[in-house]
């Protein structure tokens, strides 16, 4: 019998609504940093670049890239949970690029041209926690699963 990510009563596993989950999620906080009284600054919100000092929630800097980029995550996450090789790919490698942009922004000084999404502390800590929990849901939900291995 041919494997499916779907089962015949339509349920979906575990991975597959981890990346329905975080797309969500991704998609809330895209929209959330456009809605003042939930983002501060928003005359200050700028297309990118380290001088937009919208703060979402009062502590995530933010810009439009910044906001689009979550928007982008969301649709990503939420589209690719159809299957569970591909929930298992945004996870892992969304997680991946997350743990990229944390060590970018470790890198690059927050008042620097370089900081273009733009990023501070409280972003580079969100970053490292969102990095780890998407590759590791990656690989916890589908450990054993020889159907989602790349």
């Amino acid at each position: 019998m041919a494997t499916h990510p779907l089962t015949h009563t339509g349920t979906r596993s575990n991975v597959q609504k981890a990346s329905m989950v975080v797309g969500a999620v991704f998609l809330l906080v895209g929209i959330l940093g456009f809605v003042p009284g939930i983002t501060a600054g928003m005359d200050q919100l700028h297309f990118a670049g380290h001088h937009s000092e919208a703060m979402l929630l009062g502590l995530f800097q933010v810009s439009a890239l910044h906001n689009i980029v979550h928007l982008l995550f969301g649709v990503a996450g939420l589209v690719l949970a159809r299957s569970a090789t591909a929930s298992r790919a945004f996870l892992l490698y969304g997680g991946v690029i997350y743990l990229v942009l944390f060590i970018y922004g470790l890198l690059v000084p927050q008042d620097s041209p370089g900081n273009f999404v733009p990023l501070n502390t409280f972003d580079n800590v969100l970053h490292l926690l969102l990095g780890v929990g998407m590759v590791g849901l990656a690989l916890i939900l589908t450990k054993g699963s020889k159907s989602v291995r790349p």
